[in-house]
């Protein structure tokens, strides 16, 4: 269903495993992760996006202006999708 979380990142140097924690837990099960990391894409660490590829969930990292319009892009396709956004 359509809910709006607060997330405690102010910067992407605060995602970290911990704080993608909340999107592992949501239910129905989400198949994507758009993460808008502010004003331009930012480099994340590799193994947090592998401990997310393990628990069966894509990560794509984008500025947030082109990850919120993936986000709906994904979801006008009813696609079980979140977004982690920062921003810009």
């Amino acid at each position: 269903p359509r809910a709006v979380l607060q997330w405690n990142v102010g910067s992407y140097k605060d995602i970290t495993h911990e704080s993608l924690s909340l999107f592992r837990l949501l239910e129905p099960r989400i198949e994507i992760l758009v993460l808008g990391t502010g004003d331009r894409v930012e480099r994340l660490h590799p193994a947090v996006l592998k401990q997310m590829r393990a628990c069966g969930i894509a990560v794509e990292v984008q500025d947030t202006p082109n990850a919120c319009a993936t986000f709906n892009f994904l979801t006008s396709e009813k696609r079980m999708a979140a977004a982690g956004l920062i921003p810009p």
